[in-house]
């Protein structure tokens, strides 16, 4: 039946303009007539819905019986019906709302402050009632039920946004619903959003649209509706904490429903954008569902800048709460002396208590956001969901060894090997870099047969025995054993500083002094072990030709050519999946790690089909925990996140803007003397007036930026470079507020 049938056959309402309003689950229509302003809604008939309306028409009269706010009144028909039924659909007529939509005001504290005022009143009212039909409901916009909503993931189009949404499923998984049966219940109206409030005069006025009423957790109310009132604003926990003050003197708030409403705001915002991305698709230019779809996106990224510990604590601090006790950072580190050796440092002066993670980001236990350019290993993200839940599906499900047959270790071996030439097609897992770095090696003495090792000044490769007999960082520095008689040490083929071009002429003349001492050792060589770019050296790219004039040289002699790619590989260069391929070679051997498992521990040396065969000579080789099932779900997992995201290309891409950026400021400071890398893994090598390694400089600006909680490290032989290789989720923005702290610190400390 026509609308305007339905208002003149059982309202006796001639309209006189009929406009459009949209909804999620109703057809609705602002009336306007000679009998005044209404609103006409038109719903699909079920029992449920029909009870449901029910309940709505009775907690609207309880609302206005009970409280002086503004609330659609229900018009009944000629016939005296609060609802009529017609050809399978329910008409419902409403009283139209006066009032300024929240979103259309400015918020000042007195607005927000009537806003709790006016949720807690709804609180108090409609918590308490009893609704069978709303007892009963259930709907993806109950942040009860929002793993719901779980499968609408796949609707956001970009992979990177749908893991940062996926991350707060995984939060929620974790952290609320262990929580579940401690939290208040009662009935909510539970979309207190910025086009349902109402304001009169500076003040919260009243509400409409009680669609997504429902039975659950009391703290939804108010997780909703800050979700709101925080889109757009520079400060959002300050305009929450507003609201949340004048709520908890109507309806005192409980210390675990602080706790978890970061993440029931965090679970609002991913309902609505999960759902928008959904419904776009059916009704793409719809305003009303993309209204709020852009803030919500940008508060759920601000979201990721704002520590759920910080949080917490300035949601206490709104109701008289105390913080909560922590060790402090001077105990903490006595506490630690007590049974960790100092032989495993702690970074910078004043180190971090860190308490959780979330892809570019870290959480220390003070409620510091702290953007990390530092942790290579993380290379997916830290807690990136993906990876997670496949560690935690396959623990679940089996842990064992390579002693028996699973198919994660040939689905896994045969996705990585197709990340390699051809030639390099066995893999034998370990759980460490060093014990790749190990296991190289040995390979190497049994495929030779013989028993020196060519290594780079400042190379480093791994913590065991072996590892520091190769790695000239170790055994050259202090406390180290010195090189053993089987090491044949070479120098880092660094163009910078070499007063040559890197254009193949320094790489020419560093090839040349290797093969020169190579020509001197004669007979014996096993193998070249080398990073494509020496890390411990000062993130130093090897000059251009170098490895192409030694490989062949090492080869010649009879020994093997091993790649390092434990920091640089899985993507990180940008233009090169593995470091070996920026320098045109392929080498016999490569050694994986740290990446690999996005913090799980797993590593790999992977190697050619010869030099397998030659290991299988009876002395069996085992690792209780490489290639797990558990591992091999971890290291797919991080292999399809770096597809699906496109983390390689974007690596690229950010660290292009970068470097552009890096390079900026190096035309304004002197101090910076060079820039290099390639994708995220850069370095910016700092002197003093005097031309000399300025370590002094890189130390204050690493520790300075700490004090701004922004994280990179500092390496080389003198400690004079800046290092930066973030988790690949860094991104342009994270790249302007890095320069910002670089550029605020070397404009104080020289002067400028």
């Amino acid at each position: 039946m026509k609308t305007t049938a339905v208002l003149q056959k059982f309202y006796g309402i001639k309209p006189t303009t009929l406009t459009s309003l949209e909804g999620y689950e109703s057809t609705n229509f602002k009336v306007l007539s000679a009998e005044g302003t209404f609103v006409l809604k038109q719903y699909q008939y079920s029992q449920a819905t029909y009870a449901l309306l029910v309940s709505e028409n009775n907690l609207l009269q309880e609302l206005e019986e009970r409280t002086s706010y503004d609330f659609s009144k229900t018009i009944s028909s000629k016939n005296g019906d609060l609802l009529v039924v017609e050809e399978n659909a329910i008409y419902r007529l409403l009283s139209f709302v006066e009032g300024d939509f929240l979103g259309d005001v400015v918020h000042d504290p007195i607005l927000l402050g009537s806003l709790g005022t006016f949720l807690g009143s709804v609180t108090q009212v409609i918590s308490g009632t009893y609704e069978a039909a709303v007892s009963a409901k259930e709907t993806v916009w109950d942040l009860q039920h929002f793993g719901k909503n779980h499968e609408l993931i796949k609707y956001i189009e970009d992979p990177s946004l749908r893991s940062k949404v996926d991350y707060f499923f995984l939060q929620y998984e974790e952290l609320v619903l262990p929580n579940r049966y401690r939290l208040r219940r009662g009935i909510i109206h539970n979309d207190a959003n910025n086009w349902n409030v109402l304001t009169k005069n500076g003040n919260v006025s009243g509400i409409i649209d009680f669609g997504d009423m429902c039975h659950s957790w009391l703290i939804n109310e108010l997780a909703v509706a800050i979700s709101y009132v925080m889109m757009e604003k520079e400060n959002p926990l300050e305009a929450a904490a507003t609201v949340i003050e004048a709520y908890h003197k109507l309806v005192p708030l409980e210390e675990i429903e602080l706790y978890l409403l970061y993440y029931l705001v965090a679970a609002r915002l991913c309902t609505s954008v999960c759902n928008s991305a959904h419904s776009k698709l059916r009704k793409p230019d719809s305003e009303y569902i993309t209204i709020s779809e852009k803030p919500a996106w940008n508060l759920l990224k601000k979201w990721f800048t704002i520590s759920p510990i910080k949080a917490e604590y300035e949601f206490r601090k709104a109701v008289g709460f105390q913080a909560k006790p922590h060790m402090g950072l001077q105990n903490q580190i006595e506490n630690r002396k007590k049974h960790i050796s100092e032989a495993l440092s702690l970074s910078y002066e004043r180190p971090y208590q860190m308490e959780r993670a979330a892809f570019q980001y870290m959480y220390d236990i003070e409620g510091n956001a702290i953007l990390d350019a530092y942790n290579n290993i993380m290379l997916a993200g830290h807690s990136h969901p993906k990876v997670v839940r496949a560690g935690q599906r396959a623990m679940a499900q089996l842990n064992t060894n390579t002693r028996y047959l699973y198919e994660s270790l040939t689905t896994y071996s045969e996705r990585l090997l197709a990340k390699f030439p051809t030639s390099l097609n066995k893999v034998f897992f370990v759980n460490s870099g060093s014990a790749a770095s190990d296991l190289a090696i040995r390979m190497a003495h049994t495929h030779t047969q013989k028993q020196k090792i060519v290594v780079l000044e400042h190379g480093y490769h791994g913590n065991t025995r072996i590892g520091i007999d190769i790695s000239h960082y170790k055994y050259d520095h202090k406390g180290g054993s010195g090189k053993n008689e089987h090491i044949i040490q070479t120098p880092m083929p660094k163009a910078f500083g070499s007063g040559m071009k890197d254009n193949g002429e320094a790489g020419a003349y560093y090839g040349n002094l290797t093969t020169t001492q190579l020509e001197e050792q004669g007979d014996g060589i096993a193998a070249f072990i080398s990073e494509p770019i020496v890390g411990c050296g000062g993130q130093v790219p090897l000059a251009k030709g170098y490895l192409k004039k030694v490989y062949p040289e090492i080869r010649a002699r009879g020994g093997i050519c091993i790649s390092d790619e434990v920091q640089v590989g899985f993507g990180r260069l940008g233009d090169y999946f593995w470091g070996f391929e920026m320098h045109d070679v392929v080498p016999d051997m490569v050694v994986l790690g740290k990446p690999m498992g996005n913090g799980h521990p797993i590593a790999a040396v992977v190697t050619t089909d010869a030099i397998a065969a030659s290991f299988e000579n009876g002395l069996e080789f085992f690792s209780s925990f490489g290639g797990n099932p558990v591992s091999c779900a971890i290291g797919l997992a991080v292999l399809e996140v770096i597809e699906e995201e496109g983390l390689q290309q974007h690596a690229k891409e950010t660290g292009n803007y970068l470097v552009e950026l890096l390079n900026e400021l190096k035309r304004e400071y002197p101090e910076i003397a060079d820039v290099r890398g390639i994708g995220l893994f850069l370095g910016v090598e700092l002197i003093d007036k005097d031309g000399k390694p300025n370590q002094e400089l890189a130390s204050k600006i690493k520790n300075k930026l700490r004090e701004q909680h922004i994280l990179i490290g500092t390496d080389g032989p003198f400690n004079s470079v800046l290092k930066i290789k973030p988790p690949l989720s860094f991104n342009r923005v994270n790249c302007k507020t890095l320069i910002t702290g670089i550029t605020s610190i070397m404009s104080e400390l020289t002067k400028k």
